[in-house]
């Protein structure tokens, strides 16, 4: 098969196979292309329609319904016709419409599993292209199709955020922007700019040290990235260092760190003694590099943030602790989150997230500062989360932004996290 759009197809079929089976989504991806031999551009087409996908992955779903008098067979065919459907049933196709659904057809054809469907993948996009607004119409009537969501994730952000719902699910159905951290420690917000400009790429600052790029590229083509000048990190998750206003010589410790987007900051901000943590160790790996890119040193540890056996027993002076949760902040970049949760996750996570800060903060000396980071937007992982705490722990709790939802503009642009910063009491 030539690497075309049908080969992309074929190949993007394969890894929403793997995503609705539980694989997550930037897993299925990496499976694919380390089996297969693929140019850059191959590969940038295959994740694009993949990640295209997945954010209209109901609508999709709603539209094969009512094309096919049954579930296409095997997943693999299901997934080729949503794919084809998902990008048809865009208001801003990638493709035009008589090339995707020939090249639909194409990887169909070529697939030796699925030629034999090939009239009938032809004969159900074709038809949606004749009924697209009778179609349109009806799967549009019900709310999962139209938001793209779980019924179950609709309903719970009605009920979290009543007033906001509607446009946070929209959010996260964008695309999400590129969005860099200027190293201050290597130049400064104004000259960074300024370097853009020079080099013809346009972009806006949104933060003190937030800069948005106009349009996406590779890391490889970001001026000054390899030098570590800026590095990749949204808007609002370039909060979390300022806020534990760290200073010259602290001990600092990063709980749960990978991939190092937040260590890095920290050690942009002041000289500290910095422990980065992850129960991960394959994950530490990017830290380093990242760290290394950035020409910073942090101790590397690995271990479980809810034990005491990879602490030396010496008291931090801040803790950052971005506990795990469902993510469903962070959707816009991460689409597949909402088809692979489940109700129950946000419980049990924030179950988790509990033990983790009850024993980081016998870690913390007196009168030193914690932040609970999330990137979730459910209450019971967020704010219910830091109220039950400071409650257990008789935290005083300090300004912090609190909640921040999913938010697009000319000025915002960021996505949903939580902040609580707690000081311990004073012996």
């Amino acid at each position: 098969m030539s690497e075309s759009l049908s080969l992309a197809l074929h190949h993007a079929a394969h890894v929403l196979t793997k995503v609705e089976a539980g694989q997550a989504l930037p897993a299925a991806l990496a499976d694919v292309f380390n089996r297969h031999t693929l140019s850059p551009a191959s590969r940038g087409a295959i994740q694009d329609i993949s990640y295209r996908s997945m954010r209209r992955w109901a609508c999709a779903h709603a539209l094969m319904s009512l094309l096919a008098s049954k579930p296409p067979s095997p997943a693999r065919l299901s997934a080729l016709i949503c794919c084809a459907l998902a990008l048809l049933s865009d208001d801003t196709p990638p493709y035009t419409e008589h090339t995707l659904v020939d090249q639909a057809v194409e990887a169909c054809a070529q697939d030796p599993e699925l030629s034999r469907a090939k009239g009938m993948v032809n004969a159900v996009l074709r038809r949606f292209l004749r009924e697209r607004d009778s179609l349109m119409h009806t799967v549009l009537r019900d709310d999962e199709a139209r938001l793209n969501y779980p019924r179950w994730w609709i309903e719970a952000m009605r009920r979290a955020w009543p007033q906001q719902a509607e446009a946070v699910l929209e959010a996260g159905n964008r695309e999400p922007p590129l969005t860099l951290r200027v190293n201050t420690r290597k130049t400064n917000a104004e000259a960074y700019l300024a370097q853009l400009a020079a080099a013809g790429v346009v972009a806006t600052r949104i933060g003190d040290y937030a800069i948005r790029l106009k349009r996406a590229v590779p890391v490889t083509k970001i001026p000054g990235f390899a030098e570590g000048l800026v590095s990749v990190q949204d808007a609002a998750a370039q909060l979390a260092a300022p806020l534990l206003q760290v200073e010259e010589g602290m001990r600092v410790l990063d709980a749960c760190a990978a991939p190092g987007g937040k260590t890095g900051h920290l050690l942009e901000l002041a000289n500290c003694d910095v422990l980065a943590l992850d129960h991960d160790a394959q994950r530490l790996n990017r830290v380093s590099d990242n760290l290394k890119r950035l020409s910073l040193h942090a101790k590397l540890q690995a271990g479980d943030a809810r034990s005491r056996d990879w602490w030396d027993g010496q008291p931090y002076d801040r803790i950052l602790a971005d506990l795990p949760c469902t993510a469903s902040g962070i959707v816009r970049r991460h689409p597949d989150i909402r088809w692979l949760r489940r109700p129950e996750d946000s419980q049990q996570l924030a179950k988790r997230s509990a033990e983790i800060l009850d024993n980081l903060w016998g870690m913390l000396r007196p009168g030193g500062l914690l932040l609970i980071v999330t990137c979730s937007v459910w209450p019971e992982e967020s704010e219910l989360q830091a109220q039950a705490f400071v409650h257990r722990q008789n935290a005083e709790r300090l300004e912090a932004p609190g909640q921040l939802l999913p938010q697009a503009d000319d000025t915002s642009d960021h996505d949903g996290l939580f902040y609580a910063l707690l000081r311990k009491p004073a012996l």
